[in-house]
């Protein structure tokens, strides 16, 4: 009996996890090196229009909550929530000016009531307020290996993974953890 291929994540979180993935701790890469790099991202994205023009202060403001939300996916690995991290989103949130808007065909969004980066980033937000409703949430984890923290979607059945990768980071931890106790003896 074959296994089935696992499930990939939800489209938001995708986008979520691909935002988180911009910064490659492992690697030291950094994808949203510029308002440009910025700019390209979100078009290619659909977040925001092609040819916007983002400031260095839009991007601070990017990597900020991007960070942010991967404090948020190391939490649903098992790590305590970061306070911090909490207070930065819930900032952005005030100033996306997220709400509910009741359509004439019965749904219910959270879209943000603001416009230019806080707008683009309420988005952001309003993926993860759905995903959190929906319980898709807790599915989208940051690795545990503290020198990679890729974002990663948990398909296992158990929910249980830590790594986003075995045979690369839990590898890596499990060979750590060997040599821990071997120097102990």
């Amino acid at each position: 009996m074959s296994s089935a291929p696992p499930a990939a994540p939800p489209a938001g979180l995708a986008t979520i996890g691909a935002f988180i993935n911009t910064g490659d701790l492992d690697t030291g890469t950094e994808h949203l090196a510029d308002p440009g790099a910025l700019g390209s991202w979100l078009a290619d994205h659909e977040l925001a229009a092609p040819g916007e023009t983002w400031t260095s202060a839009d991007l601070a403001r990017t990597i900020q909550l991007r960070e942010a939300l991967r404090a948020l996916a190391a939490a649903n690995a098992g790590e305590p929530p970061s306070p911090d991290a909490v207070a930065a989103i819930e900032r952005q949130r005030k100033r996306s000016r997220l709400g509910v808007v009741f359509g004439e065909d019965g749904s219910a969004p959270i879209v943000p009531d603001a416009a230019g980066i806080d707008g683009v980033l309420g988005r952001l937000l309003a993926i993860v307020a759905t995903a959190m409703h929906d319980g898709t949430w807790p599915r989208l984890k940051a690795c545990a290996d503290p020198t990679c923290r890729w974002a990663f979607y948990d398909s296992s059945r158990s929910h249980r993974r830590t790594w986003c990768s075995m045979e690369v980071c839990g590898n890596r931890n499990k060979v750590r953890a060997y040599r821990q106790r071997r120097a102990q003896d």
